[in-house]
């Protein structure tokens, strides 16, 4: 089983891979969202030094409101270990526990700290227990949040320590992230593809990811997000910023399914996607800057009608603001 991620639900954003968590919250700053997001994949002795040298660009690149907090854990090697890099509201906490790290051009770095039982990640004080109903588990990806709490299967016995001087290299990973400016570097995941933010593989051959277990039907069709986050059509689905207030949702009808957008180009619930038999549509709800979709070899967008359903064929691919995602169904 893997660590519980509990993400409660916010404006700002939150990614995971693995034991490795991101909350930033940098309004205007893509490109730190960008340099973080590139850090998903450090891992080795010099992580660290990776971290350091964002810290030392993350005044420029945060415009200086920027808050973040970003950490890379190793659990898998029973060392129970941690990487963190912070600034502003951002800040974690291991059992409750605030982590003590050095001064980096504005920013604090922690290396090597011990783990425990829970470490937390996000603004203010460390939150002990999220609100039954309105967290919920990621496994993999980005989504809004305003805050992260992984519940650590393997953890050390000591609690949260003072950073000492060297410290065992992390899990490598990587998390998605919003379409046109946080994509990570090609770099190779357990497990997984080389590609930028591709899902983990499990043992079955399915791909896990934050809205799907392998134990959904093979032959359902999915949606590739341009950050690797892959979500089947098992049933009716609402996408959005905010899509969990959707009627459609609200009724029981479909699944939500967030969409992070730091710049907020998506609507709350902005498209949906229904199902009939095998055939799949796909409806703008309404949305402030429309759905637009191309087949695909198509060189262009066709934007659709709000309200209007639209059917799906394999291959097609569709805008969302910035973000593209392309329909893949199954022979």
């Amino acid at each position: 089983m893997p660590d519980r991620c509990e993400v409660l639900p916010g404006d700002a954003l939150v990614a995971r891979r693995g034991g490795g968590l991101l909350w930033v919250d940098a309004p205007g700053s893509p490109a730190l969202v960008a340099a973080l997001h590139a850090c998903l994949g450090v891992s080795g002795p010099g992580a660290d030094r990776v971290l350091g040298a964002v810290a030392a660009q993350a005044a420029a690149l945060g415009g200086g409101s920027a808050s973040f907090a970003l950490v890379l854990t190793d659990t898998s090697a029973g060392s129970g270990t941690g990487v963190a890099l912070w600034c502003g509201k951002g800040q974690p906490a291991v059992d409750g526990v605030p982590v003590s790290g050095q001064p980096v051009d504005g920013c604090s770095l922690a290396a090597g700290f011990t783990l425990g039982s829970t470490l937390y990640v996000g603004p203010g004080q460390a939150t002990p227990q999220m609100p039954p109903g309105v967290a919920y588990d990621l496994v993999e990806g980005a989504v809004p949040g305003s805050g992260a709490l992984l519940q650590l299967a393997a953890v050390a016995s000591a609690p949260a320590a003072v950073p000492p001087a060297t410290h065992t290299p992390p899990s490598s990973f990587s998390a998605g992230s919003d379409a046109g400016f946080a994509a990570a570097p090609s770099y190779s995941a357990p497990g997984g593809s080389s590609a930028s933010g591709q899902a983990a593989r499990t043992d079955d051959g399915g791909e896990e990811t934050a809205f799907w277990k392998p134990d959904a039907a093979a032959s359902a069709p999915v949606l590739r997000f341009d950050d690797g986050l892959v979500v089947t059509v098992d049933e009716d689905l609402v996408l959005g910023r905010r899509p969990d207030s959707h009627e459609l949702v609200t009724a029981g009808n479909a699944r939500p399914v967030p969409i992070a957008d730091t710049q907020n180009v998506l609507s709350s619930a902005h498209a949906a996607i229904q199902r009939q038999g095998r055939e799949v549509t796909l409806t703008d709800l309404g949305s402030l800057n429309g759905t637009h979709v191309a087949g695909p070899e198509a060189t262009e967008w066709t934007q659709l009608e709000p309200g209007v359903a639209h059917p799906l064929s394999d291959g097609d691919r569709l805008l969302l603001g910035w973000t593209v995602i392309t329909y893949e169904q199954p022979e």
